[in-house]
């Protein structure tokens, strides 16, 4: 399968990801359950911290293989999928859904669509 995402376009995804995922709990309206909201926020966090240290165009330290990101991408997409079982909020539907986006974006992009070639 070709791969169409480069690893500058993946960049601007991820640049424009880590701020919508951290506001998410505000803009999706779920900021007063703590658990999911504080969960974004790392999440956003863990994602900031990989994106500044990935050899890459838009990294700040380019230290961590793209290969590497790429799997941390999906891991953290593995984990926002199950997070609304394993962290008992997936009553709220707003929560709930929205790690189910972060989950699947975060697979289909790092995992499916992104082109692999290190920097």
């Amino acid at each position: 399968m070709k791969r169409p995402i480069s690893r500058k376009a993946h960049g601007i995804a991820d640049w424009t990801y880590i701020p919508l995922t951290a506001l998410a709990p505000e803009l999706l309206h779920f900021k007063n359950d703590k658990k999911p909201a504080t969960l974004a926020r790392l999440m956003a966090a863990a994602m900031l911290g990989s994106a500044l240290v990935t050899r890459s165009e838009w990294g700040l330290f380019k230290y961590m293989p793209f290969k590497a990101h790429l799997g941390a991408d999906i891991a953290l997409g593995a984990v926002s999928l199950l997070a609304p079982w394993f962290g008992k909020f997936s009553d709220n539907a707003a929560a709930r859904n929205t790690f189910l986006v972060i989950g699947l974006s975060g697979i289909v992009i790092g995992g499916l669509l992104t082109q692999r070639k290190e920097m």
